[in-house]
């Protein structure tokens, strides 16, 4: 494919041109070209055509999974350094590929929202996230479907094709907020309580956590819920949303980067001011 014209790629630290926000920025747009052009390559001719199969932990893959993820594989490291650690790839070799990837480290979920895709509900992403030192520098989700790329620069603000995100302004009082949640992945006693009290005006759940995150980036979203995401999750959405103002945590105040075994319960929201409320809320009704 056409980036194995590009030169090699070194970036260890923040003072490497590669790390700097203009020239990642610029390999971001060199990845949005690849992802779409993956996307028509592997995904979309698979759309409602779907091979599948279940993993060790019961949860699905396709074909087109396998051969998005294989494509990225042999492309992403030419754009910038690093192995590509992916959700489809076994726990040992995830791990292995954490402890050694802090000069750079790719993290892609080659179709997050599988069931969706599946069932030819047409609400699925690519998500890549390249890291340094453990740490998202670059972000991209790509709906094949919407064509909507929403990708996301350290330094340099987040986007919806060129776009600037957000791209309205969100409300600061949590009684009007549309909230983005997933009940079963939140405790009984609080999914009760956010049924049958809830703080906001109105919720949805689309099923791919990917874009639920660029939604909230976008403004779609006000506050954001979720019982628990794994790094490929993530790693790309939680820089979209932070370079487009919004603020998330961890349910308990700490940071959500972790490495790929443990997986993080989020709550996000679209303004600092938004947030504070909303967790505030959380705390007292968990």
């Amino acid at each position: 494919m056409f980036l194995s014209a590009l030169p090699s790629s070194r970036a260890r630290s923040s003072g490497s041109p590669l790390a700097s926000p203009e020239q990642l920025l610029s390999r971001a747009r060199t990845l949005e070209t690849l992802v779409r052009e993956i996307a028509t390559r592997e995904i979309l001719p698979r759309y409602l055509k779907v091979s599948r199969g279940r993993k060790a932990d019961g949860t699905l893959f396709t074909e087109a999974d396998l051969a998005t993820q294989a494509r990225l594989a042999e492309n992403l490291p030419i754009l910038l350094p690093g192995p590509v650690l992916g959700e489809e790839m076994s726990g040992e070799m995830q791990a292995r590929l954490w402890s050694a990837g802090g000069g750079g480290l790719w993290c892609i979920d080659p179709i997050d929202g599988t069931t969706n895709f599946i069932n030819g509900i047409p609400f699925f992403a690519i998500s890549i996230a390249w890291l340094l030192d453990h740490e998202p520098r670059l972000g991209l989700i790509y709906n094949p479907i919407s064509e909507e790329c929403f990708l996301a620069v350290q330094g340099a603000g987040a986007f919806l094709n060129d776009e600037p995100l957000p791209l309205r302004r969100t409300t600061r009082k949590l009684r009007e907020a549309v909230a983005g949640f997933d009940l079963k992945r939140v405790s009984h006693h609080l999914g009760d309580e956010l049924v049958a009290r809830p703080p906001y005006f109105s919720q949805r759940n689309f099923g791919s956590s990917a874009l639920e995150w660029c939604f909230l980036a976008a403004g779609r979203f006000d506050v954001y819920i979720h019982g628990g995401q794994m790094l490929w999750d993530y790693a790309a959405g939680q820089l979209i949303l932070s370079e487009a103002g919004g603020r998330a945590c961890t349910p308990g105040g700490g940071t959500l980067l972790a490495g790929p075994a443990i997986k993080r319960g989020i709550i996000a929201a679209a303004n600092p001011m938004l947030f504070a409320q909303w967790r505030a809320w959380l705390r007292s009704h968990s």
